[in-house]
């Protein structure tokens, strides 16, 4: 069900690695206690809430710099359809050559939809270095019940495998999200469905009439 939802634009959205973190148009974020907020904005014009949540490490930042080798929560919420698909999104910069990454499990050996993002070479000046995107697509039903934390497993053809650790809270925050903004569009709903009040019709006013005149 989840891959049905408007294919071609929320494929777009999915492909875009960072791109698609970025921001149409900003909503006030959603905030979780002891998390930090999750962003939303509007993409497509308005036909998409996207949501991303706070990104964490999953291994140390490649060569000290600080937006790399992270992960973060993200998802999108179809104003048209009320269908929503989550990922988990991984940035991971490493030397040497490439990896191919194909493939997505958790700790119970359930395979989840790989999805391949992008690769990024940063230099080849001496030795190679690499910034490959890439995520596991989380179905709602699968998330909720994962809601304690999961550990996601990314692996290659080659043998390599990063397990992502994801914290309840970073889950908790996701899925509060999500209703806070079902929650919204099924009030704007219900408002736009509700009938006009009727229209009243203005009492006709009294005819006058005309003292009759006295015979003499």
């Amino acid at each position: 069900m989840l891959q049905k939802i408007a294919a071609g634009a929320l494929l777009a959205l999915a492909m875009g690695g960072c791109a698609a973190l970025q921001s149409e148009e900003k909503l006030p974020p959603v905030a979780q206690p002891e998390a930090q907020p999750v962003q939303l904005t509007k993409q497509q014009n308005g036909r998409f809430i996207a949501f991303v949540g706070p990104r964490r490490q999953h291994t140390e930042p490649f060569l000290g710099v600080s937006d790399t080798n992270y992960f973060a929560l993200r998802g999108w919420y179809d104003n048209k359809t009320g269908e929503v698909a989550h990922q988990l999104y991984v940035e991971d910069s490493y030397d040497g050559k490439p990896y191919l990454w194909d493939g997505a499990h958790d700790t119970d050996n359930t395979k989840l939809h790989f999805i391949p993002i992008s690769r990024n070479e940063i230099t080849c000046e001496g030795h190679c270095s690499y910034a490959d995107e890439f995520a596991a697509e989380l179905p709602e039903d699968y998330l909720r019940a994962h809601e304690k934390g999961m550990a996601i497993i990314f692996t290659t053809s080659d043998g390599k495998a990063l397990t992502v650790a994801v914290p309840t809270e970073l889950i908790v925050a996701e899925l509060n999200a999500v209703e806070s903004v079902r929650t919204v569009a099924a009030k704007a709903a219900q408002n736009s469905s509700a009938p006009a009040p009727a229209a009243t019709t203005a009492p006709a006013p009294a005819t006058a009439t005309t003292a009759a005149t006295p015979g003499r």
